[in-house]
C-alpha cells in the first residue's frame, strides 16, 4: 500500500468516526427530549388528578350538608381541624397541600396547591373577601424538568331558589 492509499484510508476512517459520533449525539439528544416530554406529561397527569379530585368535593365545608345563601356563611380557606389528605371533604381543603409523588423513582415530583377566592371580573387576581368563586392553582415541579407545570381551575357555587 502506498502513501496515497494510506491517506485515503485514514480520511475514510476519520469520516466514519465523525459520522458515528454525530449519530450518537443525535440519539442522545432525542433521548433527552423524550424523557423531558415523558416527565412533563406525567406532571400534567398528576396535577390534573388533584384538580379533578378537588372538583368532586363540595364547594365549601358549610355547603356540604346545607344550603348557603350568604357569603358570611362560607368557611375560611384550608382544611378544617383534624382534616388531612386524602380525607378532605371540600374544595378549599386543598389550600396549602404539598405532596411529593415518587411513583416514578427516577423523577420525584413536588405538587403544591393554592386555593383563593376570586372575583369573576378578574379571575387572574385574588379577592381579599369571600366570593362565590374559588380558584385552585396546582404547581408541579421536578429536578428532572426544565419547566414548571401550572394548572388552574375555578369552582363556583350556585344556589337556585
Amino acid at each position: 500500500m502506498n502513501t496515497g492509499q494510506m491517506l485515503i484510508t485514514i480520511a475514510a476512517l476519520t469520516l466514519l468516526g465523525l459520522v458515528i459520533l454525530r449519530v450518537n449525539n443525535n440519539f442522545l439528544n432525542t433521548n433527552v427530549v423524550l424523557m423531558e416530554n415523558k416527565f412533563s406529561i406525567l406532571a400534567v397527569s398528576l396535577g390534573t388528578s388533584i384538580l379533578e379530585e378537588a372538583r368532586g368535593k363540595a364547594f365549601d365545608h358549610n355547603t356540604d350538608s346545607a344550603v348557603v345563601t350568604s357569603l358570611n356563611e362560607l368557611s375560611s380557606l384550608g382544611p378544617e381541624s383534624g382534616e388531612v389528605y386524602p380525607f378532605f371533604n371540600d374544595f378549599d381543603d386543598f389550600n396549602g397541600l404539598v405532596r411529593i409523588d415518587s411513583s416514578l423513582p427516577s423523577a420525584p415530583f413536588k405538587i403544591e396547591s393554592v386555593v383563593n377566592y376570586v372575583n369573576p371580573q378578574n379571575p387572574d387576581g385574588i379577592s381579599a373577601s369571600k366570593t362565590w368563586h374559588k380558584k385552585m392553582t396546582i404547581t408541579v415541579t421536578s429536578d428532572f424538568m426544565q419547566d414548571t407545570i401550572r394548572l388552574s381551575t375555578i369552582y363556583s357555587y350556585f344556589y337556585f331558589r
